[in-house]
Order: C-alpha cells, then structure tokens, then sequence
C-alpha cells in the first residue's frame, strides 16, 4: 500500500476520533475536534498531490479517497446535528446527495465509464470544511469574544437562539453555501451521467440493462 492509500486510510480512523471527542465533550473538545478535522482535510488534499505527482494512483485510492470524504463529513455533521449545532434537514440532503453520486459513480464504472468531478463540487467540498470549521470551534470563538467585550455585540448580524451568535451563526451561512453547491453539483453530475449514460439506458443496450448488442430479443 502506498503513502497516498495510507493518508486516505488514515483519514477513515480519524473519523471516529472526531466523534467521540465531539461527542463525549472531553475537556477543551472544540479545539480538538476542530483540529483533528483539519488533519483530515489536509490528508484529503495530499493523499491526491501525492498520487498524482508520483503517479501513484490506484484502484484501491480512487475507492478509499471518497470513501474517506464522506464518512468524515457525515461523522462530523451527524455529530454536530447531536450537539444541535447543525440543522438536520440541511444534513440529510447534503448527505443525501453523497449517497446519489456515489451510487451514480457506482453505475456510471459497471458501463466502463468515468465522470470526473466538476469545479463545483470542489468548491462544495471547500465550503463543507469551512462551515464544519465554524459549526465545531463557533460557540467556543463566540463564548471567548463575549468574555473579552461583556457584550453580546453581534448579536445583530444573525439572529439565531444562541447567546452569542457570530461565529456559529456563520458556519450556518456557510453550510448554506455548501448545501447550495451541493444541489448544484448533483444536478451537473447528473446531467453529464445521463448524457453518456442515458442514451445506452433509453436503447437497453449495456450492463444496466442486462442486455448486450447482438442478445436476442
């Protein structure tokens, strides 16, 4: 197993990690789910620069390295949804979408056939690490910037029931953001699976239909 393969696994076992440290509130636990979220995220863009700058991609990387995204940002916001810093219908449908590209990617690979992922869905996975960022270390920012003014100062820029609202208020414009680009993104790869794809499902020719050029009918 290579360095790359390594890093994505890596990033699988650090998902239950920022779990439990979420979860149990150990001492100081913002900080460290924050921290060990963005160990995270940094294998996520390394495992990549390193597979492609040693040409060392794999069949195994390229199952690992998605796998590894969505579990840590379904760990992390399932576990912010428990802490009820995160709304949960916003999850579901982000999550949602995880799960309907994967399962259009699966079908899109029985045909032969690789869609790459598109800019925005880059920009989606961007805005998902900056709003988990808020959402996790948010209330701890707003407590600190509370204790040093002794005044609830920003209350005013979103009006949501917490006491002090700034910082988690915008890791939720951010997940909005995120779950924007996460729409937008399903409907592009969507479009772009059934412009390749579609014309072999309309013709029931291929593997999705059980049927081969030249079967009888």
């Amino acid at each position: 197993m290579n360095l790359p393969n390594l890093l994505s696994l890596a990033r699988i076992l650090m998902v239950p990690i920022l779990v439990v440290v979420l979860m149990t509130k150990v001492t100081n636990h913002e900080v460290i789910g924050v921290v060990v979220f963005w160990a995270a995220s940094i294998t996520d863009w390394l495992d990549g620069y390193l597979a492609r700058r040693w040409k060392q991609v794999t069949t195994l990387g390229k199952l690992l390295d998605p796998l590894a995204d969505k579990l840590l940002v379904a760990g992390a916001l399932i576990s912010l949804v428990e802490l009820n810093l995160a709304p949960a219908w916003m999850t579901f449908i982000i999550l949602a979408r995880e799960f309907a590209v994967t399962g259009l990617r699966g079908i899109a690979s029985e045909e032969g056939l690789t869609i790459p992922a598109g800019t925005v869905g880059k920009w989606k996975m961007g805005f998902q690490v900056a709003a988990i960022s808020c959402l996790i270390l948010g209330p701890r920012l707003d407590y600190w910037l509370y204790e040093w003014t002794h005044k609830e100062i920003f209350r005013f820029f979103i009006q949501l029931n917490r006491p002090y609202t700034f910082f988690w208020g915008m890791g939720v414009l951010l997940l909005w953001a995120a779950l924007i680009l996460a729409v937008w993104s399903a409907v592009s790869y969507f479009h772009a699976f059934w412009k390749v794809v579609g014309p072999r499902i309309m013709a029931e020719d291929g593997n999705l239909t059980g049927k081969q050029k030249g079967d009888p009918e």
